[in-house]
C-alpha cells in the first residue's frame, strides 16, 4: 500500500467514527479537528489471524478502518465463543485504555486495516476534551450493552438469532454511511457467521435458508440484502436502544 492509499484509509475510517459520535451528541469544531487528527500506526491483519492476542497487554487502541473482525474469549482448550462483531469507525479495544491487561482477543473475519492509536495520545485528547472522554466512555458502555443483548439472544431459535444480529449489524453500518435501503455489504462467510453465533456450518445454512423462504434476506457473496425490516424486526424481537443512536447531551 503506498502513502496516499494509507492516508486514505486512515481518513475514512476517521471519519465513519466521528459520524457515529455526531449521531450520540453535537460536536464542536475543535472537537471534530481533534479527532481528524487522530495519529498512529496503520497496520493490516489477514482474515483468520488475531488482531489482538486473547488476554494480551495494550499500550494502543485500534480504530477500525476497514474490515470485519470479532471480539471473543476462549478457555484453554475451548472453541472460540464471540461476544460481538466489530465494524468500521469502532475502537475495537478501547476498554483498554484503563484495563490495559485485556481478557479477551479480536480476530479478523476479513483482511482488516486498523490505525492503532497510542494511549498517551488518547490520555491527552481526554484530558483537554473532557465532552470527547465521556462520548468515549459512552463507547465502551454501547459494547458492553451489545454483549448483554448477545448473551440475551442465545435463548432465542436459529432464525430470530440470526436475524437479530443482522439488524444489529444493519444499523451499525447505517450508522456510520456504510449501508443504507436495508442492504449493507458484508465480507463474512456463513461459515464465519456461523462461528461468531456459536452455529455448526449446516445450522447456519438451514438458518439462512429459513429467512429467504420467507421472504426476509437475500445473501448474494458479500451482499445481504433485508427485504422486510419490519417482519425481521419483529421476528427477531430487535429493539435498537441498547446502540444508543439517537442524540442527547451527554
Amino acid at each position: 500500500m503506498d502513502r496516499d492509499d494509507r492516508g486514505e484509509a486512515v481518513k475514512e475510517g476517521r471519519a465513519a467514527f466521528i459520524r457515529k459520535l455526531a449521531r450520540r451528541d453535537d460536536l464542536s469544531a475543535v472537537e471534530i479537528a481533534e479527532l481528524q487528527g487522530l495519529q498512529g500506526r496503520i497496520r493490516d491483519v489477514r482474515a483468520g489471524e488475531d488482531i489482538i492476542a486473547l488476554r494480551a497487554h495494550v499500550e494502543m487502541s485500534s480504530l477500525l478502518l476497514w474490515g470485519v473482525c470479532g471480539r471473543y474469549s476462549a478457555f484453554r482448550d475451548g472453541p472460540r465463543r464471540f461476544t460481538e462483531i466489530n465494524v468500521p469507525g469502532d475502537f475495537i479495544d478501547l476498554h483498554g485504555f484503563v484495563m490495559k491487561q485485556l481478557d479477551h482477543g479480536v480476530l479478523a473475519f476479513s483482511d482488516c486495516r486498523i490505525l492503532e492509536v497510542p494511549h498517551s495520545h488518547l490520555r491527552d485528547l481526554t484530558r483537554k476534551h473532557p465532552h470527547l472522554a465521556r462520548l468515549l466512555w459512552l463507547e465502551t458502555v454501547v459494547d458492553a450493552a451489545i454483549h448483554r443483548q448477545w448473551l440475551l439472544s442465545t435463548g432465542q431459535n436459529g432464525p430470530a438469532r440470526l436475524g437479530r444480529l443482522l439488524c444489529e449489524l444493519y444499523v451499525r453500518l447505517e450508522q456510520v454511511g456504510l449501508a443504507s435501503r436495508f442492504q449493507m455489504h458484508l465480507p463474512m462467510t456463513q461459515q464465519q457467521m456461523g462461528e461468531a453465533l456459536g452455529f455448526s456450518l449446516v445450522h447456519v445454512n438451514r438458518t439462512v435458508q429459513v429467512l429467504r423462504r420467507n421472504r426476509l434476506l437475500s445473501w448474494r457473496g458479500q451482499v445481504l440484502e433485508l427485504l422486510d425490516w419490519e417482519r425481521l424486526v419483529a421476528l427477531s424481537e430487535f429493539d435498537p436502544t441498547y446502540l444508543r443512536l439517537h442524540k442527547e447531551k451527554i
